[in-house]
């Protein structure tokens, strides 16, 4: 009977309702609702204001309602701030709706999972689509720069291809490996991330602490970067074209002597050497030193510039087409891109061709399945090449081109020093790498009970690549010599197979439990063979046609494998949402160790409190306010495989006065060899104020490694030069700002900021034998450090007797008596600095004015030493090759900057003294403004969304390397890799560049 009387009642109401309105001046009002990026976004809710009169949009974004003229339309939609529009006489209203900036409810990607940002226990950073594709970049991991408060991120010079070395929250291991796991949808890769395209990606989260990190054991023990690619939505589909291209221009260069400036150094050198007199030169003075093509150039003068000629405008440039979109069932992204950057330096470049297909479907109500997979190839020329340092030598007086425009390969008599524009003739040098790859992440979920589901993830990897090398007669290598050449070929294939259970229940509206139990196996097989050979007897066949050469200089094959099996258990619980807990506990097991050490555990717990949730905390302007804490265990296996074993190696040996080969023990095996274990405490807060307009995270650590995995020494005496064990401790502290700003919101105007600031200190705390000074590991400094002699100045003519009594003479370095007893040796060396930085620092700046927007992107690393090999390499100062252009000493020139050059030195008196500088540096990475269409627009050349940009980036680096020492760019890996040193500044490295690009965005 109730329920028959509530139904008359709602059926009398209703029609009440429709006579009041019907008598009302009602307007049909229609438009378009479009998220911040001009997207149509189906599901926005319309209101009219102060009523329950409302509806929504469909799949394409469109509406359409019947209200008073005098009538206020409100417009929402989860997780975007509301907007309001007077009715007037407006018959169509369209919309842009932009993101809450209070990411409270954000959801963020974890490890198996996701979560909202008020329930992380773990310190987790985040970087979005937006950071990632504000940047033309090659590889994603440059996004993380400056954007990810705890990541070090440092990418040397501009050379095609080459990836940055990524740190997260500092170095733990001597010699295991430092890199953090990368995570692509779902998979662990055993593989860099080079071939992903950063387009393609929707976010980055970077896992930190050990309760972060400890769901991926030991394969996350130098932190964990989550990868989430683009996936399809329900709705109309939507095709996309993402495209730039920008000009490549070297960022200043590195400044040697020109012509008469070469002369002057040679013949102060010569002075120095005593082979000519002091004072002002003479012709027979300079026909003594000079030979007659330089003598032709003094006359002329000439100069001719090395650098300049192997130098050139590069440039870079993408572009991708994008299809998404999908039905109830299924859903789809698929995307294609063609990628090119072309180095400044003649011969170096990297070519990227990716395809990319992420498939969703519903099988039933309970069961889906879907993959992610990405096919790649690309072709990177000149990764072992640059010429550069080379040209850096060569003799500005020189002759490069006789009269007839022919190349001379010697330009003087130097027969160590040939001509530089020879390294880059046509068929002079190959040096071209091809890699194939395909990766795919297949998942299939079965939703069992309520709040149950199994899923199972399969991801194989598949990777070819193939490295042909070639150095022709007629280059400084080979200086007239036989050709040679050499192929790498290189197969590897990693699979990971993952079954993960999880529940999550609600207890009595207050309890909130969630469990996640997994099993995995990942097993990886690599193998290589390799062939070089000397005498190819036709250049032109390059390394096509090795077997034709007349000697085969080096043959090899390779297998290496390795497997690692897991089990994981994570708890997670919550009470109202105000009182968080997290344990976790992973088990893995290694092949990588011996019997008696194959599997180690790790646990973590963490708990936090959302003080913001409490009765005391209601009215007050603080809407959010967690305490955080952690702590736990994390292990490390990345060391080669079969270091527990002892091998064989092969021997050579004289067999009845014949020569024979022979087996014999290569190395000491270590079957006690175990895990190297890093455990961790982690502080956080987490806030946001008035309105968030203002949110942030502020972190404190501190992490202890111990059994470090490191190369033992033996005495030589023996046979072997060591073996790897487990010896010493480490320690990493810190503390990490992330902050964002809503500055100025008024009207069509905003004004936003994202700032991070990261401070790491990282220290050897213990070694089995006290300080190893062979190896630079010293307790209570870095794990590597620069020790050395330091200068402080150059003995000047008034400072003849004291220099004299430390073996010196006017003019040469003046090194620092640090223990004071009147000798200058190995016992004066001292800690000058490290490459690791004091702390670091970014900020980018977004501003926003009607369908304009400006951004600007700035980022700082502070404190940090680099060693730069030019100040060495290219300033031995002894008059023979090509020298920096330095404020070097004379007797008329008293500076304390650099020596007097000296013919009857290889290099200046401690020479290595001259290459430490301050690493400090401030750069503008980018500078991006564009321009948004109005949707109207867009729409009447048949697009939904339209933006046109343009950006630079990097520059200006500022720097008292460039200002002061006439460097380049100090940015400088921090561990050493790709053929350069930690720290150092060489050769190797390719000028620092300044991009110009411009791009379009546009949807139909």
């Amino acid at each position: 009977m109730k329920s028959k009387l509530y139904t008359y009642l709602s059926v009398l109401f209703l029609l009440l309702l429709s006579i009041s309105t019907g008598y009302a001046q009602e307007v049909q009002v229609r438009g378009t609702v479009y998220d911040e990026s001009g997207q149509p976004l189906p599901g926005a809710t319309i209101l009219l204001k102060g009523t329950t009169t409302g509806t929504t949009s469909d799949l394409d974004g469109k509406y359409s309602i019947g209200v008073s003229p005098n009538g206020i339309l409100v417009f929402s939609f989860i997780g975007y701030n509301a907007i309001e529009k007077e009715v007037g006489n407006q018959s169509v209203i369209d919309v842009n709706l932009l993101p809450n900036i209070d990411e409270l409810d954000e959801v963020v990607v974890v490890g198996y999972g996701t979560a909202k940002k008020s329930q992380l226990t773990g310190a987790i950073s985040s970087v979005g689509s937006k950071e990632i594709q504000e940047l033309p970049i090659t590889d994603a991991r440059q996004a993380l720069q400056g954007r990810a408060a705890g990541v070090d991120v440092t990418q040397p010079g501009s050379k095609p291809g080459s990836a940055p070395q990524v740190r997260i929250r500092g170095r733990r291991s001597f010699n295991a490996s430092n890199e953090p796991l990368y995570v692509v949808d779902g998979i662990p890769l055993a593989g860099g991330i080079d071939d992903i395209n950063p387009q393609d990606i929707t976010s980055m989260e970077v896992l930190k602490d050990a309760s972060a990190t400890a769901i991926y054991g030991s394969r996350g023990s130098n932190g964990v970067v989550l990868i989430t690619t683009k996936r399809g939505t329900v709705g109309k589909t939507i095709v996309s074209l993402d495209a730039y291209y920008g000009i490549n221009k070297e960022l200043g260069r590195i400044d040697v002597f020109n012509g008469p400036e070469f002369a002057e150094y040679k013949r102060e050198s010569r002075r120095a050497g005593g082979e000519i007199p002091e004072g002002p030169t003479t012709p027979e003075a300079d026909a003594s030193i000079f030979e007659p093509v330089e003598l032709e150039g003094i006359a002329l003068g000439r100069t001719t510039d090395y650098p300049a000629g192997l130098l050139r405008d590069g440039s870079i440039q993408s572009y991708q087409l994008g299809v998404s979109g999908g039905s109830d069932k299924t859903t789809f992204f698929v995307s294609t891109n063609y990628f090119r950057d072309e180095g400044v330096i003649i011969n170096q470049d990297f070519t990227r061709y990716t395809f990319r297909a992420n498939i969703d479907h519903k099988i039933s109500k309970n069961i889906k399945f879907g993959t992610s997979t990405l096919v790649t190839y690309s072709e990177r020329n000149g990764e072992n090449f640059n010429p550069l340092g080379g040209a850096l030598a060569e003799n500005p007086l020189g002759k490069p081109y006789d009269e007839d425009g022919n190349l001379i390969f010697l330009p003087t008599q130097d027969g160590l020093r040939t001509n530089p524009f020879a390294e880059i003739v046509p068929g002079a040098q190959a040096d071209l790498t091809k890699n194939y790859r395909v990766f795919n992440s297949i998942f299939a979920q079965w939703d069992i009970l309520p709040g149950l589901s199994y899923r199972m993830v399969f991801g194989p990897d598949f990777t070819i690549s193939r490295n042909g090398r070639f150095t022709g007669s007629q280059t400084n290598a080979r200086r007239g010599g036989a050709a040679t050449g050499s192929v790498d070929d290189r197969f590897s294939f990693n699979y990971t197979l993952e079954n993960i259970v999880n529940y999550t229940k609600t207890f009595k509206e207050n309890h909130n439990l969630n469990i996640t139990a997994l099993q995995s196996i990942q097993q990886d097989r690599f193998e290589q063979s390799t062939i070089s050979v000397l005498g190819i007897p036709a250049e032109s066949q390059l390394y096509h046609r090795l077997g034709d050469a007349s000697q085969i200089t080096g043959a090899n094959t390779n297998l290496v494998e390795w497997s690692l099996m897991s089990f994981m258990a994570r708890v997670n619980y919550d009470f109202k949402n105000k009182y968080l807990v997290t344990a976790t506990l992973r088990a893995d097991g290694s092949s990588r160790f011996g019997a008696n050490n194959k599997f180690a555990y790790f646990p973590s717990v963490a708990v936090g409190w959302n003080i913001h949730s409490e009765n005391f905390m209601q009215g007050s302007s603080i809407d959010q306010l967690k305490l955080r804490a952690s702590y736990g265990s994390i292990g490390n296996q990345a060391i080669n495989p079969y270091q527990t074993q002892a091998l064989l190696g092969r021997t050579s040996y004289a067999w009845d006065n014949s020569a024979a080969f022979g087996y014999g023990p290569s190395t000491i095996g270590n079957p006690d060899l175990k895990w190297e274990t890093s455990t961790t405490l982690n502080l956080g807060l987490d806030f946001a104020i008035w309105n968030s307009r203002v949110f942030g995270s502020l972190e404190y650590y501190i992490t202890n490694t111990s059994d470090l995995l490191a190369p033992q020494p033996l005495p030589n005496s023996i046979g072997f030069g060591g073996f790897t064990t487990n010896i010493g401790e480490t320690q990493n502290r810190g503390i990490e700002l992330t902050l964002s700003t809503l500055n100025i919101e008024k009207g069509d105007f905003t004004w936003s900021s994202d700032i991070i600031f990261t401070k790491n200190t990282e220290e050897i705390i213990s070694l089995p034998n006290g300080d190893d000074i062979s190896a630079g590991r010293f307790i209570g400094q870095p794990l590597t450090i620069f020790y050395d002699l330091k200068k402080i100045g150059i003995w000047q003519l008034d400072e003849l007797d004291e220099a004299k009594s430390f073996g010196s003479v006017p003019g040469e370095i003046k090194i620092e008596d640090f223990n004071g007893d009147g000798v200058i040796n190995s016992l004066d060396r001292q800690f000058l600095g490290s490459a690791v930085a004091d702390f670091a620092i970014g900020m980018t700046n977004r501003f926003n004015f009607k369908g304009f927007d400006l951004s600007f992107f700035l980022f700082g690393r502070f404190g940090s030493m680099l060693r730069s090999q030019f100040h060495t390499q290219n300033n031995s100062l002894a008059g023979r090759y090509n020298n920096l252009d330095v404020d070097y000493w004379t007797p008329n020139n008293p500076t304390n900057s650099y020596p007097r050059p000296n013919v009857n030195q290889e290099s200046a008196k401690y020479a290595s003294s001259m290459e430490y500088f301050d690493g400090t540096f401030i750069k503008i990475r980018n500078i991006n403004f564009g321009y948004n269409f109005a949707p109207e627009v867009a729409r009447k050349i048949g697009m939904t969304n339209l933006r046109i940009y343009t950006s630079i980036q990097q520059p200006f680096i500022f720097a008292n390397y460039r200002s002061e020492h006439k460097g380049i760019d100090p940015e400088v890996f921090i561990d050493g890799e790709q053929g350069v040193g930690g720290g150092v500044v060489n050769s190797n490295v390719s000028p620092a560049v300044t991009s110009y690009t411009f791009g379009i965005n546009a949807k139909f």
